[in-house]
């Protein structure tokens, strides 16, 4: 007789038919995550090389836009190919990005490679989802979701030390040789251990939903183009272009046949509707930590590459130590955690801003804690914020909402990045560690404490929608 998966705790996903599946995708959350911070940590060498200050958010951006297109169109590769094949597509497409950033001579190089990379990652993330939902009983997709975060705290200490050791040595393009290496052994290793089919009938695929897809590449591009422009009225044009063409996308996609989310995607009165909101503010608040903060440690804290990526990775940990610390909890802590993981963020946001202006030792050590206190409140509510966003699906929605969780997901990082962008350009230059630095690393962290408010707003009425 098996054990209530909720008495066994994490005992309860160490049975045999699940182990592979684990090591696949906590591999996959690996790849990805270690990429990211490897990134983080090489970008300042890779401007110092190439140039392109300007376009320094655009890396980030180009990578969570294709990913959010390859996540909406997971779902129909999957009908057609299969989804051990579609995994192993996306990882291989991931390896063949980081190669051909490796080759660059321009910053267009890079954001053409991460454009590659992030279709490959949305493949990817998006199968991981839709398996967990498919594998693991309900009563364990909490656990399931906070032990791939764990992948997160392995990515801490490889991500910053690939890239941050080529850097110092002035090679940073073997760290994405090192990434493609990573991503090789991962395609090789999910087909061999996934089995080739979730289910015995091959489904036609759909029609690919260029319109709705073009809508969100529109708004992203858009978002980015803000940030780079000159004229107030531009950028204010812009971004009013972007959040329109959002709106429009969810009204065509509410009457498809064929949806990339569920029907109530961001209603106000559904769990569904209302933990997606609660997921896309957490991530847009999240955001800027890993795109601006590490120039800000290098220029105005004086530390080498390798140890600027560290200190933000340490965020990432934070992350991940919360997820698993309270993933099981039951009963009304769930809500109580949704509850205080954003204004945890909007603390760790303030104090990240007041303390990153000020050069000094002192002021280094103590901005340690703050950023990972901003990790621990996105990760106490991010493993109970997707498990809301599933259970709470309709008739019908159920695996289109497992797949819309990377999907919002990198749409929250892709519009925090393109904001931040936004931000950083008003409030000063990024060239040289003067006042308009300084300015700049006060406002941009400062600034996403907005979007923490609006999260701690939205956890309250998806807590609200929980009561009988």
């Amino acid at each position: 007789m098996r054990q209530d998966p909720v008495r066994a705790g994490w005992r309860s996903l160490l049975r045999r038919e699940w182990i592979p599946t684990l090591v696949v995708l906590l591999g996959g959350v690996l790849l990805q995550s270690m990429n990211v911070l490897m990134l983080t940590t090489v970008l300042p060498s890779i401007v110092g090389e190439l140039g392109g200050v300007a376009m320094l958010s655009w890396p980030t951006t180009a990578f969570l836009a294709s990913s959010i297109v390859a996540a909406s169109c997971a779902g129909m590769l999957a009908a057609a190919v299969g989804a051990r094949a579609a995994y192993c597509v996306g990882v291989t497409i991931f390896g063949l990005g980081a190669l051909l950033c490796s080759l660059a001579t321009t910053m267009g190089w890079i954001v053409a490679g991460r454009l590659i990379q992030g279709f490959g990652g949305g493949l990817e993330a998006a199968a991981a989802y839709v398996a967990v939902r498919a594998t693991f009983p309900e009563a364990v997709w909490s656990r399931t979701i906070a032990l791939m975060s764990t992948s997160w705290s392995m990515s801490v200490l490889l991500g910053p030390l690939v890239g941050g050791m080529f850097a110092r040595f002035g090679n940073w393009r073997s760290a994405f040789v090192a990434t493609a290496t990573v991503a090789g052994i991962l395609a090789v290793s999910a087909f061999v251990i996934l089995p080739p089919r979730t289910s015995g009938r091959r489904t036609p695929a759909a029609g690919m939903p260029a319109g709705r897809v073009g809508l969100i590449c529109f708004a992203i591009a858009a978002m980015s183009s803000a940030s780079i422009v000159q004229s107030p009225l531009a950028k204010a044009g812009l971004i009013v272009f972007a959040i329109g063409a959002l709106v429009a996308m969810l009204r065509l996609d509410r009457v498809s046949a064929a949806p990339l989310l569920p029907n109530d995607a961001f209603s106000l009165s559904t769990p569904t509707g209302m933990g997606l909101w609660l997921a896309l503010l957490l991530c847009i608040t999240f955001s800027p930590l890993q795109i601006y903060v590490p120039i800000f440690l290098q220029n105005l804290h004086g530390l080498d590459p390798l140890a600027a990526g560290f200190t933000v990775a340490s965020g990432s940990l934070g992350w991940t130590i919360a997820s698993l610390v309270t993933a099981g909890a039951s009963g009304a802590w769930p809500d109580r955690l949704m509850s205080a993981g954003p204004a945890m963020m909007g603390v760790s946001l303030m104090a990240i801003a007041l303390l990153l202006p000020i050069p000094g030792s002192a002021a280094t050590l103590a901005l340690v804690p703050a950023i990972v206190a901003l990790g621990m409140g996105i990760g106490q509510c991010w493993p109970f914020v997707a498990h809301r966003i599933m259970s709470g699906a309709k008739a019908g929605d159920e695996v289109v909402a497992a797949s819309s969780v990377p999907t919002v997901q990198q749409t929250g990082f892709a519009l925090g990045a393109a904001l931040a962008g936004v931000v950083a350009n008003a409030s000063g230059s990024a060239g040289i560690a003067d006042d308009s630095m300084m300015q700049m690393a006060f406002w941009v962290p400062a600034s996403f404490v907005v979007p923490a408010a609006i999260a701690c707003l939205a956890s309250l009425r998806l807590r609200h929608l929980r009561k009988p």
